[in-house]
């Protein structure tokens, strides 16, 4: 009876470990893809002139970004690592061979949206600060990311 309850409790203390990894990946790929509709949806699209300049679309983008930035950090822990998600990309396992610079990436990417936020006041403004958010996604996009085949 011991054994027994000793090896169920192992298997769902395994499945408790399996499903918050998911858990952490879900929520990855939800951060990610909602940064991809604050930057191509909104700025981007700003930018190309496929929507009127929007002061209050411009801070909640930027908003989300910031709260992509401070959550990144935390996004790929080791109980992660090699875990390949549904989507077209994964995480690369440079993150965490190379950890130092991820988090320099990060970093990069959390300057630039702060150093964003409150500096955009206008369509010019805007032009002007979004390819340095853009260049520091696709820094660690490229460095840091791995397409599934």
């Amino acid at each position: 009876m011991l054994r027994t309850v000793v090896v169920v409790g192992s298997l769902l203390l395994g499945t408790s470990v399996v499903v918050a990894q998911q858990n952490v990946v879900a929520q990855t790929q939800t951060l990610m893809k909602n940064s991809g509709k604050s930057l191509g949806g909104v700025l981007g699209a700003m930018v190309k002139g496929d929507k009127p300049y929007d002061q209050a679309a411009v801070d909640g983008a930027l908003s989300q970004l910031s709260d992509l930035a401070k959550k990144l950090p935390d996004q790929f822990p080791d109980s992660v690592k090699g875990i390949e998600t549904d989507g077209d990309y994964s995480a690369s396992p440079k993150i965490w061979t190379n950890r130092t610079e991820f988090n320099a990436q990060i970093a990069s990417f959390t300057k630039a949206v702060s150093d964003a936020t409150g500096k955009i006041k206008d369509l010019d403004s805007l032009k002007a600060t979004l390819p340095t958010i853009t260049k520091q996604c696709g820094n660690c996009h490229e460095g840091f990311r791995v397409k599934n085949l």
